[in-house]
């Protein structure tokens, strides 16, 4: 024991340090524990959020609010798609509707003619007539039927007015003016050509000669243009 102490009987200067550093080691373990135990408790607090059962409420309202984008999507998508076959739809019934347009078209000059070549009989005249040429008349009156009754399987119509009509620039086409026709000004008083329709659109305008206006009466007429 007297090693340990000088001749006083005090702890020496290196057992002072030694106790010192003894102090300092204890301190700073303890300081490296708290540290390490607060970082743990932190990690187990992280791991404990991420391991949380989530609140079910906003589950709910999320569930809700895709389910209703996904809703709207798909009523989209079979808007469009209903649109898109109900466009299709009326471009096959158009193409099949007016596919004959063009053939229809040279086809009521093929009637004009044959109306042509009865009109040049009279009905009085028949009777004066050989009997190969009223056979003949018979035969051009049944042509001229069938080719009608062609175009009404086709959806061609016959626009025919009659005198006294009104003018109709979107259906008549009118080739000349008539003075003192004794009907109002812009009225159908001959008809010159039959007009024809297909489906709902004009094959040719009916050619028509309307009534002219009075230059003594006020006003001016109707237009007579389409």
């Amino acid at each position: 024991m007297s090693e340990q102490n000088n001749d006083n009987g005090k702890p020496t200067e290196a057992q002072f340090e030694a106790k010192d550093a003894a102090s300092l080691k204890e301190a700073a373990d303890a300081i490296l524990a708290a540290d390490k135990a607060a970082n743990a408790d932190k990690a187990n607090d992280e791991e404990s959020e991420a391991n949380a059962e989530p609140d079910p409420f906003e589950v709910l309202q999320a569930l809700q609010a895709e389910n209703a984008d996904l809703k709207d999507k798909v009523l989209r998508a079979m808007s469009e798609a209903e649109n898109t076959r109900r466009r299709a739809e009326r471009e096959k019934q158009d193409a099949a509707r007016y596919a004959a347009a063009g053939f229809g078209r040279d086809m009521v000059q093929v009637s004009d003619n044959l109306r042509r070549a009865i009109a040049a009989l009279k009905p009085e005249d028949r009777d004066a007539v050989p009997e190969t040429v009223k056979a003949l008349i018979d035969g051009v009156e049944a042509t001229e039927r069938q080719l009608l009754a062609a175009f009404e399987r086709h959806g061609i119509k016959e626009i025919t007015p009659q005198a006294g009509d009104k003018f109709d620039a979107h259906l008549h086409e009118a080739m000349f003016e008539v003075p003192n026709s004794g009907q109002p000004a812009g009225t159908v008083v001959h008809v010159v050509e039959a007009g024809y329709m297909i489906g709902e659109r004009l094959l040719r305008a009916a050619r028509v000669g309307v009534a002219k206006a009075d230059e003594t009466a006020n006003g001016a007429g109707v237009d007579i243009k389409a």
